[in-house]
């Protein structure tokens, strides 16, 4: 048996289905966790979620921002953007059953025996691993509750931009949700920077990002991340780990076996965007 931790798929389902070809994956027998950012701005997004909930309980995900975008729209009334590729996701007559799966998937994933944690984008400063299961307990009680439509039509926003004790409701949430989904850089003054997508070298100088204030709480397992392509899987630190090796800009999808450290990188078929 296998464990194999994949990066950002994005609707990129030839490399997704190359890759699960590439490891041999026995769907008896292996497992796999997945990052988040299961949809949008690759060509396949309904391909790859028929692929994923097809294997059932093998499948262990944590949500993106991009599949919550799904989620907005398709619970919340936002409109689809220009640069929205899951038309044939909203479209197909499997939606529903799709967007009921995807709203009781969780932010944030631990397995103590492999020693490994998972998140998409990462944890807010200051958290430990409870911290950040407890929060992700509390989300996915508000998505599976009665208020989970008025949640995704009040999720966008950038504020607040740091958790506070008299943050409630939707605000909490906000805060709660953007750490998990859409974190890459803190400020000086521990706030949430959202405007940087880039490369740490070209960052503000009075952020850092936010996997080198999140060791103190690893406690001694390793933590998995997607979203940050720019990163291009490179941290500079063993137990805070990268797996957004940005196929959908035309680079590669990566997965990495837990129980022996192994990285499979498939080549992406064409630059998507």
């Amino acid at each position: 048996m296998a464990t194999y931790a994949v990066g950002d798929i994005q609707g990129c389902h030839a490399e997704f289905a190359a890759l699960l070809d590439e490891v041999a994956f026995d769907e008896r027998h292996d497992a796999l966790w997945l990052l988040g950012d299961l949809v949008n701005r690759g060509p396949d997004s309904l391909a790859v979620m028929e692929r994923v909930m097809a294997l059932g309980d093998r499948v262990t995900t944590v949500l993106g921002n991009h599949d919550l975008h799904f989620l907005a729209i398709w619970y919340g009334g936002h409109p689809v953007r220009a640069t929205d590729t899951f038309t044939d996701l909203l479209a197909a007559q499997e939606a529903p059953a799709i967007a009921n799966w995807l709203r009781r998937q969780p932010f944030f994933h631990q397995d103590p025996s492999l020693g490994y944690a998972m998140v998409h984008a990462g944890i807010l400063p200051g958290w430990t691993f409870a911290d950040a299961q407890a929060a992700s307990d509390e989300l996915m009680g508000v998505l599976e509750g009665p208020e989970f439509k008025g949640y995704f039509r009040d999720l966008y926003g950038d504020r607040p931009r740091r958790l506070k004790k008299k943050h409630v409701g939707m605000d909490r949430w906000r805060i709660l949700t953007n750490g998990f989904t859409r974190i890459r850089l803190v400020d000086a003054k521990g706030r949430l920077d959202f405007k940087h997508k880039g490369a740490l070298d070209e960052a503000p100088p009075d952020c850092r990002p936010w996997y080198e204030l999140a060791a103190d709480a690893l406690d001694g397992q390793r933590l998995l991340f997607g979203h940050w392509a720019a990163l291009n899987g490179h941290t500079g630190k063993d137990n805070l780990i990268a797996l957004d090796t940005g196929c959908v800009w035309g680079r590669s999808l990566t997965a990495l076996c837990l129980e022996s450290g192994e990285r499979i990188v498939i080549q992406a078929l064409n630059a998507k965007v």
